[in-house]
């Protein structure tokens, strides 16, 4: 999975950047998922391939921008491919009781939401067009209702859990 997720994102960008920084031009984009917003039991090793390909790309957004480069990460949720269906989704055939009501029933929403993702691929194709086309693209570009409700869910959780450990944070600084 890192092979390809990371390693393979990493070599392709590689082989492209001399050509991007000669001319001065050019846009890397990478995927990550839903997955690399946040991650879910039963997904921790490919959420942590995407998590890479986030701070990957967070790094080229900073690196490559005085050079006139642009580099933004595409967040699909899920979106009605193959992707949870036959060599797409290799799941353990061993089951762990203890983790049933984890990873076992994020296996079993993994069924359920197989082809009948919301997301329309033909759509997130036009969008990468016009993320393409654009002058100014973001650095980050979430597409799907369920990928903006996990970046909201996700800050919200942050938010709370900061408030509530706020004081044990601030006291490992250095007295002032």
């Amino acid at each position: 999975l890192y092979e390809t997720n990371v390693f393979g994102l990493l070599n392709v960008t590689r082989a492209v950047l001399p050509q991007m920084r000669e001319r001065r031009s050019g846009h890397v984009i990478n995927i990550s998922s839903l997955g690399g917003v946040r991650s879910a039991a039963g997904f921790g090793v490919y959420c942590s391939t995407k998590f890479a390909v986030e701070g990957i790309t967070e790094a080229l957004h900073a690196e490559l921008a005085p050079l006139g480069i642009h580099a933004t990460v595409i967040e699909p949720g899920y979106f009605r491919t193959e992707f949870l269906e036959g060599q797409s989704l290799v799941t353990s055939p061993r089951e762990l009781s203890d983790y049933a009501a984890s990873a076992g029933a994020v296996r079993e929403l993994a069924k359920q939401i197989s082809l009948n993702q919301p997301g329309d691929p033909v759509r997130l194709a036009q969008a990468m067009l016009t993320l393409v086309a654009a002058d100014n693209p973001p650095l980050r570009l979430p597409l799907g209702t369920d990928t903006l409700q996990a970046i909201a869910d996700k800050h919200a959780f942050v938010e709370r859990e900061t408030a509530e450990w706020r004081g044990l944070a601030a006291s490992t600084d250095f007295p002032a």
